[in-house]
């Protein structure tokens, strides 16, 4: 600032003259510096070059003025000064509603069917394991605790195992879904695994308060690891046909078409499973269908199969309605 300022004042008429003059002009007079003088002229032009230089310092002062308020920075870290800012309008208040957020989806996906006790409620949650409701009761089948999300979801009052194998029965899967007083129901080969409530073997059926539970046969005919063995025996495991009022649902658990499930009746909700090299493939499961036609077939237990090899050979030979939810 006070290098802007040298520089204007040496445009202006240099002054120190003036007062180089104004200082001969008053001799010191005897009897000191103070002393009046009897010279009038000499005291006019003395106040008349008085005037003059203070008019020069009143001109070289103005163009200063104006580089400092033009130049100096404001305390707000170089933006605009409050006094030199132009003002900035408050945004108008907004008179609408806000946006309603969409509501986020369903975390299963689940049908309802109309029985004479009621609409059922059947949930896919992952692989083989699945979720029915009636009444207030909830009945899981072969549930699992890996990669199965019970979120949202009630205890049981009923679990039912259909083999003994990881994707069947799993412990921390049934401690996940358990209360006081659920009851398990599994094959003699389960319980020996974990403690049942109720067994059943193939073939025998029992009446609980809330519905009727057959135990079907489901084993391999062909298909094991090795030549004579197959991966599910006949006998260990069990696939139900649970009653629900005047509904049949059917879950097949791991086997093959074999000859039980061919002969099934009045079936109106069913569960078939198809993967390889472990059930059966889904062309396999769809001739199985079409044998014993269900109103309504839900393809599961299917990681890695072509569901259009199932869904299409029974939609053209109408034998039941194919529905396909996520089951992975």
């Amino acid at each position: 600032m006070l290098a802007r300022r040298s520089s204007q004042a040496t445009s202006l008429p240099p002054f120190s003259a003036d007062l180089a003059g104004l200082a001969g002009a008053r001799p010191a007079a005897p009897g000191g510096p103070f002393a009046p003088t009897s010279s009038m002229p000499a005291a006019a032009s003395a106040v008349s070059r008085l005037a003059r230089v203070a008019s020069i310092a009143a001109l070289a002062a103005v163009p200063a003025l104006a580089a400092c308020t033009k130049d100096s920075p404001s305390t707000t870290g170089g933006a605009t000064s409050a006094s030199t800012a132009t003002p900035t309008a408050a945004p108008a208040a907004s008179s609408a509603p806000p946006a309603a957020s969409a509501a986020p989806a369903p975390l299963h996906a689940t049908d309802t069917f109309t029985t004479s006790k009621g609409d059922l409620r059947v949930t896919p949650i992952h692989h083989a394991t699945m979720l029915l409701e009636i009444g207030g009761k909830a009945i899981y089948l072969d549930p699992v605790g890996k990669d199965a999300n019970y979120a949202g979801l009630p205890k049981a009052d009923y679990v039912f195992i259909t083999d003994v194998h990881g994707d069947h029965l799993d412990d921390a899967g049934i401690a996940a879904v358990k209360k006081d007083g659920t009851v398990l129901v599994g094959p003699p080969a389960v319980n020996a695994k974990t403690p049942m409530t109720v067994v059943l073997k193939n073939g025998e059926s029992k009446d609980f308060p809330d519905l009727r539970a057959e135990a079907v046969p489901m084993y391999n005919l062909v298909r094991g690891p090795d030549a004579g063995v197959v991966f599910h025996d006949k006998g260990r495991g069990d696939g139900y046909v649970l009653t629900f009022g005047d509904k049949r649902i059917y879950v097949s658990g791991d086997t093959e078409c074999v000859p039980e499930i061919r002969a099934l009746k009045k079936i109106d909700v069913a569960f078939i499973c198809m993967n390889l090299p472990y059930t059966m493939p889904p062309s396999e499961a769809a001739e199985c269908v079409k044998a014993f036609k269900p109103a309504v077939v839900f393809p599961y237990h299917h990681r890695g199969s072509n569901l259009a090899e199932f869904q299409k050979p029974v939609e053209d030979a109408h034998a039941s309605e194919v529905r396909v939810r996520p089951w992975y």
